[in-house]
């Protein structure tokens, strides 16, 4: 009997069946470079899609270790589309490369056909100002990431190498010892984070995205990548409560003191060498006709580093804001490369690829995080929420009507007084 537990279908969705012998192993191979979808009892479905495949291989995955994954796991042969497609969008990564050449921005390939079609591109032509020389275009100054986007979209995904601006410094180590006397350092896989990240301080590094899961450090790797840059730095987190925390754990990890260290919030306006500010202040505006007014926050010093914290949370005008700013070195935090706007392409060409990832199964297994166990509570709607829900046409409007069941709220209390000793 045939007991791999992967199915390939060619419109790129791969079936794991939950449970079986191989289950563990397979579901690791297949999340480095497809995307999880859906995860009911039995059976989850990951998606392989072009992103996927470019952030499998900007983390030095090959197409032959992608094939070599599926068929290990695959219960029947991989359609010949979907081993066509990982061969052609995996080579389709780093065939465009930006460098910096001077003060000219180039975007350069091997394949002097592909760069003609690019120089002749409609959709390109605000971005480049003409040739540079034999294999080279130039970019029109302060489009870099705004090119990047144009291309992603065409199916062309940049290697940026054209370096970063390195910031005002800032004498910045880590503790051996935190201020409570508790010895710290990194984990080792949280040392891997930051190395891949910061890729000996070249331009291969500097730019990218950490995938942990929740509860790993993805705040200590934050700080990890402050002590490499040693640079003035400005951190984007979710809210006052974690603006707070990063707080903590900056002066209780670092050498810097509280006169270095600044909040940017609806209380508290002060930018420091080290700035944590919300998202939430920086999109706000009077009205929706005016600018926002606290994105020039970004201009307020020359950072050198931009921690973007939960950063498939990232909302459209800090992205339209980090378009400009890719002299800056970026690091995003997640525990998911998922967005619910579909805006995973923008994160990849603005914040930048995958970096690192690590399985929460294996972080479990090292005794790193807590073993999680998971059941799954199936609600219905209200009739009057059924009735929206089976009309709505916009999947993204049928995922927030599920999502805003209010019979949540009744189940959540019962299992908060239920659980109240571990709450």
């Amino acid at each position: 009997m045939n007991e791999k537990p992967v199915i390939v279908q060619r419109d790129g969705s791969i079936l794991l069946e939950v449970g079986g012998p191989h289950y563990q192993e397979a579901r690791d191979a297949v999340a480095r470079f497809a995307e999880l979808v859906k995860s009911p009892e039995y059976v989850h479905t990951y998606r392989l899609s072009p992103l996927s495949l470019w952030n499998a291989a900007a983390t030095g995955m090959s197409a032959r270790e992608i094939e070599e994954s599926l068929k290990a796991y695959s219960r029947y042969p991989l359609p010949d589309n979907i081993l066509r497609d990982i061969r052609d969008y995996l080579s389709r990564y780093g065939k465009l490369k930006l460098i910096r050449q001077g003060e000219t921005l180039l975007l350069l390939s091997d394949d002097p056909l592909l760069l003609t079609e690019m120089a002749n591109s409609k959709g390109l032509s605000r971005y480049i100002e003409g040739w540079g020389g034999p294999n080279r275009l130039r970019v029109t100054p302060g489009q870099r990431g705004r090119l990047k986007q144009a291309l992603i979209k065409l199916g062309w995904p940049v290697e940026d190498l054209a370096g970063y601006a390195p910031g005002a410094p800032l004498t910045i180590d880590l503790r051996s010892t935190t201020l409570s006397g508790t010895p710290f350092a990194l984990r080792s896989y949280q040392e891997e984070a930051v190395a891949a990240f910061w890729a000996g301080g070249s331009e291969r590094g500097g730019s990218g995205v950490v995938v942990l899961p929740c509860g790993a450090g993805k705040t200590i790797v934050g700080l990890g990548a402050m002590a490499r840059a040693r640079c003035h730095t400005l951190i984007i987190v979710t809210s006052t409560a974690a603006v707070h925390q990063w707080r903590d754990e900056i002066l209780d990890k670092t050498t810097l003191s509280p006169d270095d260290v600044g909040e940017y919030t609806g209380d508290l306006k002060d930018v420091r060498p080290v700035t944590i500010a919300t998202y939430q202040v920086l999109t706000w505006r009077p009205r929706k006709t005016e600018d926002f007014p606290h994105l020039a926050v970004f201009n307020a010093r020359d950072w050198g580093l931009i921690i973007y914290d939960e950063v498939h949370l990232l909302p459209a005008p800090v992205f339209r804001v980090t378009a400009d700013l890719q002299a800056r070195r970026r690091l995003g935090l997640t525990a998911t490369l998922v967005r619910e706007d579909g805006r995973e392409e923008d994160v990849f060409t603005l914040v930048g690829p995958k970096r690192y990832d690590v399985p929460w199964k294996v972080l479990e297994k090292q005794g790193w995080i807590a073993t999680a166990t998971c059941t799954e509570i199936r609600l219905s709607l209200p009739p009057e929420k059924r009735l929206e829900y089976a009309l709505a046409r916009n999947p993204h409007v049928k995922y927030r009507l599920a999502a805003e069941n209010p019979a949540k709220l009744a189940v959540v209390r019962e299992l908060i007084a239920r659980h109240r000793e571990v709450v």
